[in-house]
């Protein structure tokens, strides 16, 4: 016997009417932030960025492709990282399909990791994936947008915040940032961090709508997220 609240039709869809409403007045709302992000000023980039990439060296600029905006994923694969973080690698599965959409949208995507760029390359074999990924390695790209802290180089705030108890060692942040390109000009335009990537995210959008959610809290099992080459076979 379920423990859940039980109703008629009749009640469901009443209640259903009133979820609706809320769900618009949601969607109005993101909207408005949706616009309130494309008025933020844009900041000049004056660091001469470059990355490694699968067709050579290339600057910040370059990874547009002659599209006038870019949207980058901060993917979590460190050079101490033998291969990419899992919440990253589900975030990306949801990229792989989308980006070739945004770029014929004048919007490029680029998965940028500090892992050296051999390792990104075969990871992203094996995961199946299409999107370019450039690697910042020998770059301050990382730092300088807070997704990377070394012991050399420790990351005092993330997302905003004050980042305390890291550790010694080499740590990884996930996050996703945009750019736009104007007369030869690259202008840091938006970025956004840990639960703002959440929006993003196509497995948790479908989540949030199914009967259990995430189902996620202190009676489930811990780091049930894998790579999706990792879980177990699927029921029959």
């Amino acid at each position: 016997m379920t423990e859940h609240r039980i109703a008629t039709r009749a009640e469901w869809e009443d209640e259903r009417r009133a979820l609706l409403e809320r769900e618009k007045q949601l969607t109005r709302l993101s909207d408005e932030l949706a616009a309130a992000r494309q008025a933020l000023p844009w900041v000049p980039i004056e660091k001469d960025y470059e990355f490694d990439t699968e067709h050579g060296r290339r600057t910040l600029a370059e990874l547009f492709g002659g599209r006038s905006q870019l949207v980058v994923q901060h993917f979590m694969f460190g050079p101490h990282m033998e291969q990419g973080c899992p919440s990253c690698s589900s975030l990306a599965d949801g990229n792989n399909g989308p980006h070739v959409h945004l770029e014929h949208h004048d919007v490029a995507f680029v998965a940028v990791s500090r892992a050296p760029l051999e390792k990104l390359l075969a990871y992203r074999e094996r995961m199946g994936w299409t999107f370019p990924w450039a690697s910042s390695f020998e770059s301050d790209f990382n730092f300088d947008f807070g997704v990377s802290s070394t012991p050399e180089r420790p990351l005092a705030a993330y997302n905003w915040r004050p980042l305390d108890g890291l550790g010694d060692g080499p740590a990884e942040f996930p996050g996703m940032s945009a750019f736009a390109l104007r007369d030869g000009v690259v202008y840091h335009t938006y970025s956004a961090y840990a639960r703002g990537l959440d929006a993003l995210w196509g497995m948790y959008a479908w989540l949030d709508r199914a009967p259990l959610g995430r189902n996620e809290g202190e009676d489930k099992a811990p780091g049930w997220l894998r790579r999706r080459d990792a879980y177990e076979p699927a029921l029959a």
